[in-house]
Parts: structure tokens; sequence; C-alpha cells
């Protein structure tokens, strides 16, 4: 994945600017992320933490989080806007076996096709204690396929093909949600748990 990682460094203060903090976020998804980790009784990784601004949201909601991202840049920026906060490079596979009680995947699992996919879900349940928890959020749509997104190519998948891979691995699925706006791309969500 160093070809994503690259293309998002390339662009990370565009990103940054513009998708870079709360405000650009949608309030279903503050909801639903904030009573999720207000939940979890245990350190959280939010991998693929990019600008940052959802792991200080969470610190904010008093969670034991910390935010990885293997983009160098995204790390630098969110260290230097969120200094109350931990930041380290890292992805989805580099996770240490039973490191979290949960894992926030919120969109940066969307330029992986379906093989590595698999692995860093994989990496995903290893990586979360059991009864761990794992909230992801990705791009929906009726059928699995690659779009071109603004930075690289990203991945729509239908609600059910992502529970399957998600089951697939070990998780068991707790909850689903779809949003479908006017102005963006439909939306998925899924809560999980380590069994």
């Amino acid at each position: 994945m160093r070809e994503v990682s690259e293309a998002y460094g390339r662009r990370s203060d565009e990103y940054v600017r513009a998708l870079g903090s709360l405000d650009s976020t949608h309030a279903e998804d503050q909801k639903l992320i904030s009573r999720w980790g207000r939940q979890i009784k245990g350190p959280i990784i939010d991998v693929g933490c990019g600008p940052g601004h959802w792991t200080e949201f969470l610190t904010a909601q008093g969670c034991n989080v910390r935010g990885i991202d293997p983009t160098v840049e995204f790390i630098t920026s969110a260290r230097q806007r969120f200094s109350q906060c931990r930041f380290a490079l890292g992805s989805a596979e580099s996770l240490p076996a039973n490191s979290a009680m949960g894992i926030l995947a919120w969109y940066s699992l969307i330029h992986h096709d379906p093989v590595r996919l698999d692995i860093a879900l994989q990496s995903c349940h290893a990586a979360l204690s059991p009864g761990g928890s794992f909230l992801v959020g990705f791009f929906t749509a009726p059928a699995h396929a690659p779009f071109s997104h603004a930075v690289t190519t990203a991945y729509f998948w239908p609600l059910n093909e992502f529970v399957s891979c998600i089951e697939h691995v070990g998780f068991t699925v707790l909850e689903t949600h779809e949003r479908h706006d006017t102005t963006s791309r439909p939306h998925g969500a899924i809560v999980a748990q380590r069994s």
C-alpha cells in the first residue's frame, strides 16, 4: 500500500484543509463514533487516522486512543495540530496482536482491493483482545467496484459483502448502518466484535 501512502503524502496539505476537522464530518458519524468509543474499556487504535481529527475527537470523549497512519505527512500534521494526542506511523497490517480493545477504521480501508482487505481485516481481528470492538466506515454501492477517488483508486462495497468479509475473519457483526445523502457518496458502517 506504499503507493496509496505516497499519493496521500503528495496531497496531504490539501486533504488536511478540506477534510481534517470535524466540520467536514456528518453529525450521524460523530454520534456513532462517540457512542462506540465511550463503550470501549481499554486502548483504542484509530487505524489510518489521516489528519488526526477522529483521534482528537475520541480523546476529548475521554477515550484512551492513539492514531496511526502510514503517511508521514499526516502524522507530522496531526502531531502539530493535536499536540495533546498520540500519533505514530503504522498501518492495519502492522498492528501488534492483542494490543487494543477497540479499533476504528474510518474510511481507512477504502483503497484495499478484496485480497488486501482480507489481510487488513485479519490483522485488525488479531490486534483486538477477546471482546474487543471494531468499527469500520466505507463507501457502499449495489455492486463491488473500483472508482476514481480524488487521491487514488478506491472501492465501493455492498454492505452485505463487507459484512461477509468481516465475518469471514472471525468477527461477530453487531450493527450495520447505511446513509444515502444527495451531496455525498453512499456511506456504510459496521460495528463488530472479536468473540
